[in-house]
């Protein structure tokens, strides 16, 4: 009778689920929405307390979420870019290394199976069969020699494109107020939304986090509240210093 070998696993554990890929994604994405909601949110609301009108306030607010989340994107884009190519001077040599001196890289491969954990013998097998594949071999340098998984390199196209994404869809949470309502109540409400979108975004996260959802929230809540604070006391500092001006 013939059984079949069933591969049970936790389906509840991230990495029977999530590629690696997709924990740079979530990095990009949490990273460029929480950045846009704070920045501009600490911005606008110390621009609205201290000068008071709304058509300043709705034009400064349209500048920070256009130029941040270019800025950011750019930056996003060289960061990557940048790991990335030395990633692959590390591969591009390793490589040439395996062509030029194989007998010297299987020795060093099989020092590292030994170094891991494993037994000499299998060690001996595992550095001889993959000294018989190149491609094989470069996988296994850059993985135990360089820490480097070629499959799961930096795309900095696609980085930048989610941060750019990320942060204007943030920095619509504040904005987006001020589009609709006069000041002062624009300000509360402003604040209301953006600090509730800030605990919904960091509630999230403990999804893939398996913490607590509450407390992931208040703390993306709480820090949050510190650009919050600084951009209203700035204001509030503007708004007392133009009295005494006037």
């Amino acid at each position: 009778m013939r059984t079949e070998h069933v591969h049970r696993k936790n389906s509840d554990y991230e990495h029977h689920e999530r590629s690696r890929s997709f924990a740079h994604d979530m990095r990009e994405v949490v990273f460029g929405m929480e950045d846009g909601m704070v920045s501009t949110l600490g911005t606008l609301t110390g621009i609205a307390v201290g000068s008071g009108d709304l058509f300043t306030v709705v034009l400064a607010g349209i500048v920070i979420v256009m130029v941040e989340s270019i800025s950011m994107a750019v930056g996003t884009y060289a960061s990557s870019h940048s790991e990335r190519s030395v990633e692959e001077r590390k591969l591009y040599e390793e490589k040439t290394e395996i062509s030029e001196f194989p007998e010297e890289e299987k020795h060093e491969l099989l020092r590292m199976y030994v170094r891991d954990g494993w037994p000499e013998d299998l060690a001996g097998n595992m550095a001889e069969t993959a000294s018989h594949n190149k491609a094989l071999m470069l996988k296994e340098m850059a993985y135990r020699e360089l820490s480097i998984v070629p499959e799961n390199m930096e795309n900095p196209v696609r980085n930048a494109g989610l941060m750019f994404i990320a942060y204007v869809f943030g920095g619509l949470f504040p904005v987006s107020a001020y589009f609709f309502m006069k000041l002062p109540d624009a300000i509360f409400v402003s604040i209301f939304v953006t600090l509730t979108a800030l605990f919904v975004l960091g509630a999230m996260t403990a999804k893939f986090t398996k913490e607590n959802f509450t407390k992931a929230g208040l703390r993306m809540l709480v820090l949050g509240s510190v650009a919050l604070i600084a951009g209203y006391f700035v204001g509030k500092a503007a708004e007392i210093i133009s009295l005494y001006v006037a």
